[in-house]
């Protein structure tokens, strides 16, 4: 059997930056190179970045993404990389039939470049249209299967969605005998996906009779954040390598592929009812000498708070970089929301760039104020302390608040401090606000709603705790000092805003009110459903209302990284003048 030395590249690129993710790839196939590989493939839209949006619908920046490809083609040729054959993912020009409104969409395309040539080029065929991705709106789906002949081995390519669909590339690429299928991938996380992943890849692969390899992207990108997770699974299910989650690197694996066969190949038919042709391309390459097989590794994938926890950490230190910016400030209560921002953001970008605020009220406890200084005492934020009681003194001489109005004053007057000292020092402003109070409204506007990225915007209040705990946990394991007081963890929540006050005055009790959002929220459930499950009326009519109420708000909520099936913004759009209800 002909064997071929395959690497995956697991990168991050950054969308829109053309010059720098034709960087990374030079760079990494390089390492490749250096390796000895034969292949190496990079994530879908890897010159782009992903996801690009409406960027798609510019002409110019998809002709930037052709002039991308090529150029980078004849400049790994030129610096000597020419030999080493490249899969990887670009925005291509429109290849598809005009939409019902006359419009020519581009494509979600996969290049294969060898000898500073581009040799083949596919357009995704399966277009996803549910949950995050809007592909519709922004691509034409293709109907012809490259099969690119190297080193004696048929190899075809695929991208992303194309695995997820019955049919399309994997039969095409089945009836085309293809000894290897190269799925590049822009795969974003959610929790518990790696499995799913694993799964559909094995079931794939048998489908194609073929080795499939899958390679995903790393990083955060606005609201989203990918995992990498890449990997090369047999025909027979056997898992060949599979790389770290959410770490940058390359995958270098040998495989034993069956030659390639002389049938001719015609146009195939797949099960979705379309028509898909197969083209065979033979770069002339000669079969490479057999050698003995390189020990490539499985990487142990993560438990499940230190999955949550990784993809929080890359998602805000990416919008940081990406975006520009060199430090991040935030407002820390002494409570466990802040807390666990405060630690993310320290583990992200390093404590000499994070900026702490006390901003104590009338109402803020003692212990409220040491716990705030005990967390940046121990990981050493650039603290201070900014007292509120005679801002909001002035503000009530000239207003006549009460109840919740004079309440929530204390709540706007921290968010304008923060934005103030952000502007001044030119910070992000990270907002601490978890996903069970973004869901209830339980948060007030322009005030601690206030920021420009929201961490712990898809986490559950449950889960704040739980991660809470973890973390103080790793610490200890290796010796060192638990980064979350003690007390954040243990005292009940509160927002302080008036004496005694606590969280569950206004909410049930967390546990359950996270099972009836999970529930409502994240799995439709109606409110019939949720009442035979056990649920109090009360309880449940309650937090439906509070729901459904609340969407003016989370409109106006800061990004934050999509951890859940469903989060707030990109995949759950609900109008905000909505009278519907159901009863």
């Amino acid at each position: 059997m002909p064997q071929l030395r395959l690497a995956l590249a697991q990168v991050n690129p950054t969308v829109g930056d053309l010059s720098g993710n034709a960087d990374i790839v030079v760079a990494w196939a390089r390492h490749a190179a250096q390796r000895g590989a034969h292949l190496v493939a990079f994530p879908e839209m890897m010159l782009t970045g992903y996801p690009v949006e409406d960027l798609v619908l510019r002409p110019a920046f998809v002709e930037a993404s052709v002039a991308a490809l090529e150029s980078l083609a004849a400049r790994l040729a030129h610096e000597g990389l020419g030999e080493l054959a490249i899969v990887v993912g670009y925005v291509d020009r429109p290849t598809g039939a005009p939409t019902p409104d006359h419009r020519q969409l581009p494509a979600d395309a996969a290049a294969f470049l060898f000898r500073g040539q581009v040799v083949a080029r596919y357009a995704k065929h399966h277009l996803p249209n549910y949950g995050v991705f809007d592909e519709y709106r922004y691509f034409s789906r293709g109907d012809k299967l490259p099969v690119v002949r190297h080193l004696g081995v048929d190899v075809a390519m695929t991208v992303c969605e194309d695995l997820w669909q019955d049919g399309g590339p994997i039969t095409a690429a089945q009836t085309a005998t293809a000894g290897l299928v190269v799925n590049i991938n822009g795969s974003p996380y959610e929790r518990g996906k790696h499995d799913a992943r694993l799964r559909l890849a094995q079931r794939r692969a048998a489908e194609a009779g073929a080795t499939l390899a899958y390679v995903n992207m790393v990083g955060g990108q606005d609201e989203l954040v990918f995992d990498g997770d890449s990997l090369v699974v047999t025909s027979a299910g056997a898992v060949l390598t599979r790389a770290p989650q959410f770490d940058e690197g390359l995958v270098v694996v040998d495989l034993s592929l069956p030659a390639a066969s002389d049938d001719r190949i015609g146009a195939v038919d797949v099960r979705d009812g379309t028509h898909m042709v197969v083209e065979r391309i033979d770069l002339g390459t000669d079969p490479v000498p057999s050698y003995g097989a390189a020990a490539a590794g499985v990487a142990e994938r993560l438990a499940p708070e230190a999955e949550v926890y990784s993809a929080l950490v890359v998602a805000t230190r990416d919008y940081v970089r990406k975006n520009g910016f060199s430090s991040v400030i935030l407002g820390l209560s002494g409570g466990i929301d802040s807390a666990l921002v405060a630690t993310i953001a320290v583990d992200a970008v390093g404590p000499e760039k994070v900026h702490t605020v006390a901003l104590p009220s009338r109402w803020s406890s003692e212990h409220s104020i040491a716990d705030a200084d005990e967390l940046a005492r121990k990981q050493r934020t650039q603290h201070s302390v900014v007292p509120i009681g005679d801002i909001v003194d002035a503000f009530e001489k000239q207003l006549d608040l009460h109840g919740l109005a004079a309440e929530n004053l204390q709540a706007r007057v921290r968010g304008t401090i923060l934005m103030s000292l952000s502007n001044e020092h030119s910070h992000l402003v990270l907002t601490t606000g978890n996903k069970s109070e973004l869901a209830t409204g339980y948060s007030t506007l322009y005030g601690d709603s206030a920021g420009g990225f929201a961490p712990i915007k898809d986490v559950p209040k449950s889960m704040v705790w739980q991660l809470a705990r973890w973390r103080n946990g790793q610490a200890t394991l290796r010796g060192l000092t638990p980064p979350i007081p003690q007390n954040s963890i243990d005292k009940p929540p509160s927002a302080e805003l008036r004496p005694g006050q606590l969280d569950s005055d206004s909410l049930p009790d967390y546990t359950e009110l996270d099972q009836i959002l999970d529930a409502y929220v994240e799995r439709d459930l109606s409110r019939h459903e949720l009442l035979a499950s056990g649920h109090d009326p009360e309880v449940v009519d309650k937090v439906v209302r509070l729901v459904n109420t609340a969407e003016y708000k989370r409109r106006q909520y800061p990004p934050g990284p999509k951890i859940s099936v469903r989060n707030f913004g990109r995949d759950r759009r609900l109008p905000i003048t909505n009278r519907w209800r159901e009863s």
